[in-house]
Formats: structure tokens, sequence, C-alpha cells
């Protein structure tokens, strides 16, 4: 099972924002708002999107939002 972990993160490494779920499709869609979301000062700055794939729920960071 592959579990996709889209994560918003601010330059000293922390995850602002994370949203979990087993759809690749809404996950990809979760990624380019995540994307979009970034401002351009905010992407200077070092924020960055990360879309990652994981296979077990315990992989996915305890704070975030989890989808089914």
């Amino acid at each position: 099972m592959n579990i996709w972990v889209n994560e918003q993160i601010d330059p000293s490494g922390m995850i602002y924002a994370c949203i979990a779920c087993c759809d690749q499709n809404q996950a990809q869609d979760c990624h380019k708002s995540f994307q979009d979301g970034l401002t351009e000062r905010q992407k200077a700055d070092g924020w960055v999107a990360r879309l990652r794939i994981v296979t077990s729920w315990e992989e996915v960071p305890v704070n975030s939002l989890k989808l089914n």
C-alpha cells in the first residue's frame, strides 16, 4: 500500500502543514496546491512543498491530516 504524504516545510526544516492520503490523484492535487500556496518570498526564504511516498501509516508524521 502506498501512502502519499504532502508536506509544506519551513526554512528551519519544521513541517508547517502535512496531509496524507492513499489516493495518488488527490495527493498530486494537494501537492500542487501546496506549491501554488507558497509566495515567491517564502520560496526565496527556503520554504518547500514536498510529496513523498511511504508504505505504512507509522511513517506519516503524527500531526498530519490523514485522509482515506
